[in-house]
């Protein structure tokens, strides 16, 4: 089963596979421009960790994501990878509802291949969420 996700790429979803819910099982890419997005945790320009829930990590770890993405000149529909990694997955699956409610706002209904971690500690102790992303920017029409 492929699905358009309103993208330059296209999601390919095999019938074989369980239905995908949240993701895509595989993005096929259209030419273009690779950006490769480091992991985005929800660190302020001021170095301060906002959000004292996963779901308020969350959101603000997309916004600085798109913001990264937006600066290499692409769009949340851009996105063909993620890997979102969390310090508690019990509690990510807790508060999924919100979760879900803020990766809509970010990045609608576009789902890449994307996977969700549970890992033991990031890089900065008070981060919860840390999402790392992989876009292919379409070539620009040339007026």
């Amino acid at each position: 089963m492929e699905r358009e996700v309103g993208t330059p790429h296209r999601a390919v979803n095999p019938p074989s596979l369980p239905r995908p819910s949240g993701f895509s099982h595989a993005i096929v890419a259209a030419p273009g421009r690779t950006v490769y997005l480091a992991g985005q945790t929800a660190t302020g320009p001021d170095g301060v960790m906002r959000g004292s829930t996963i779901a308020e990590q969350f959101d603000s770890a997309a916004r600085n994501l798109l913001t990264a993405l937006a600066a290499a000149g692409g769009r949340p529909e851009h996105l063909v990878s993620m890997q979102i990694f969390t310090t508690d997955l019990k509690a990510y699956k807790a508060d999924l509802k919100a979760i879900g409610a803020a990766y809509r706002r970010h990045f609608g209904r576009h789902y890449p291949a994307m996977a969700l971690l549970e890992v033991k500690g990031l890089f900065d102790p008070d981060a919860m969420v840390e999402i790392q992303a992989v876009a292919v920017i379409p070539p620009q029409p040339k007026t």
